[in-house]
């Protein structure tokens, strides 16, 4: 195989960014993932690629729970606020303010979208598991254009 041809190829893939939040009250926690999409109208189901060995990852299967807060253009800095672990301090997830809805984990109040999930399976291949959630609320705080990698300027896969 032509690596670089697959390097390029992959990085063709557009993906938006969205932030995964898991866990109740002192133990809540959010991680900023990329690989989104919805599998089903009905049941309305997404699958969301969450990295292996993550405490993200291991909420989600313990609790059976998540939320996904679609990301807006020109939030960046959101995005780049849960490449790493964070724990709420002072009300906030990372600096940013949240609200529970019906399962109880972290949805964002600044996110322009929102969607809460109950898990239904997994898939253990390679170095991110794929969550499989079905939808069980949703909310709409602002329509606008979700924020990409490419607005970003960074690249993803290969």
């Amino acid at each position: 195989m032509d690596e670089q041809a697959k390097k390029t190829a992959l990085r063709m893939i557009p993906y938006g960014l969205f932030v995964v939040g898991v866990g109740k009250g002192a133990g809540a926690t959010a991680s900023t993932v990329n690989w989104v999409t919805q599998a089903s109208f009905a049941p309305p189901l997404v699958v969301v690629g969450v990295k292996a060995g993550t405490g993200t990852l291991d909420r989600i299967k313990e609790d059976k729970v998540f939320s996904v807060s679609v990301l807006g253009s020109g939030q960046k800095d959101m995005a780049f606020a849960f490449f790493k672990h964070v724990e709420p301090e002072d009300g906030k997830l990372g600096g940013y303010a949240f609200e529970t809805k019906t399962t109880g984990c972290p949805v964002f109040s600044d996110a322009p979208a929102w969607w809460e999930c109950e898990l239904v399976s997994t898939v253990e291949e390679g170095d991110h598991v794929i969550v499989v959630g079905k939808v069980v609320e949703a909310g709409v705080n602002h329509q606008m254009d979700a924020l990409t990698l490419k607005e970003c300027g960074v690249n993803y896969g290969g």
